[in-house]
């Protein structure tokens, strides 16, 4: 039975973190495009339409730390000492982030400040997350039963390509957003930042998708081996295919199908890392099941997990239901 409860916990955790990248990822990205927008009065409409949901969607990253120490005490008690840094840097970024998004609101001597503020903070926390992804893919040195690597093991030039794309990635979500829900000039400008950025999203999980094979020998197998290799290249051509969804929208102007192409792009990448890792949950060494906690612990965990989990799900879908439509400059949440 520990089997598979080990498994459906891995699952859970990893649509926890996907639900987070998505759902945050769109106003992390509006973070990162605040300079580029024409003035004070554009970068506070862009805030207005992720403010009634921003805060929620931060939800999905407490369960999925939360649920890695219940289910997986051992893959946490290695992963955060070899992550610590970026962990802590993200957070950083993430508090400084939630002040900067309400004090904008509340001065007007600080007000530059704290819209600089909300900038970094937002770069901040997509850069550590980036960087925390690559030195995951790239392995983690296990001793025994705890970290075994040095201080700096996730400074390396792939996790910095995966930072790059992460930041990338983020911004297009946040362009595409800004097409979703805004109008007039602003949507122009908005679909103006959402092709260069697409492109250069495609390339550089193109070139990440290249060199991550090759950075483990059962990456490569599971990628370019038969039969695994077969399965495994339904994954680009969906991606490709998503790529032409998003192409065809920006060109077409339409303003919903850029968005959902962009969070297909992510859930397809995301899919192509579940592939590389499986069955690790922290690669090379550690497995999902020799990671888990004990069997009562799981089914435990699993009927509180059963309950909470429904409880967000609807919460999050009625909350962007309710506030669903475009946003306009004489709308305000604050």
């Amino acid at each position: 039975m520990v089997i598979e409860l080990s498994f459906i916990w891995a699952g859970l955790i990893a649509f926890a973190v996907l639900a987070y990248v998505l759902l945050d990822g769109f106003d992390l990205g509006i973070g990162i495009l605040f300079p580029f927008l024409k003035d004070r009065d554009e970068r506070h409409l862009a805030m207005n339409t992720i403010a009634p949901v921003w805060d929620g969607n931060e939800t999905w990253l407490v369960l999925g730390g939360g649920g890695l120490l219940a289910a997986f005490p051992l893959a946490y008690a290695i992963v955060m000492p070899a992550l610590y840094p970026l962990i802590i840097t993200m957070l950083l970024g993430l508090i400084f982030r939630g002040v900067a998004f309400e004090f904008i609101h509340r001065t007007n001597r600080m007000k530059a400040f704290w819209e600089i503020g909300f900038c970094l903070g937002s770069l901040i926390a997509a850069i550590s997350q980036g960087m925390a992804l690559g030195a995951l893919v790239q392995g983690i040195t296990i001793d025994g039963r705890a970290y075994g690597g040095g201080n700096w093991d996730w400074l390396t030039p792939f996790s910095a390509l995966t930072a790059l794309a992460l930041v990338v990635g983020y911004a297009t979500l946040g362009a595409t957003w800004l097409i979703l829900k805004t109008e007039g000039e602003t949507l122009t400008r908005a679909r103006r930042f959402a092709w260069p950025l697409g492109i250069a999203l495609l390339v550089l999980i193109g070139v990440v998708s290249i060199v991550t094979p090759f950075l483990r020998p059962e990456y490569l197998e599971r990628w370019f081996g038969w039969p695994s290799g077969v399965y495994s290249a339904v994954v680009p051509v969906l991606l490709a295919c998503a790529a032409w969804m998003l192409w065809s929208g920006l060109r077409g102007r339409h303003t919903l199908r850029p968005f959902l192409a962009t969070v297909a792009i992510f859930v397809l990448t995301y899919i192509g890392l579940g592939i590389s890792f499986y069955p690790s949950l922290v690669p090379p060494s550690l497995s999902i099941i020799d990671a888990a906690a004990p069997d009562t612990s799981l089914r435990f965990l699993l009927i509180g997990a059963s309950i909470l989990i429904p409880m967000i799900l609807v919460y999050t879908a009625y909350s962007y239901w309710v506030f669903r439509g475009k946003v306009r400059p004489e709308d305000g949440y604050h």
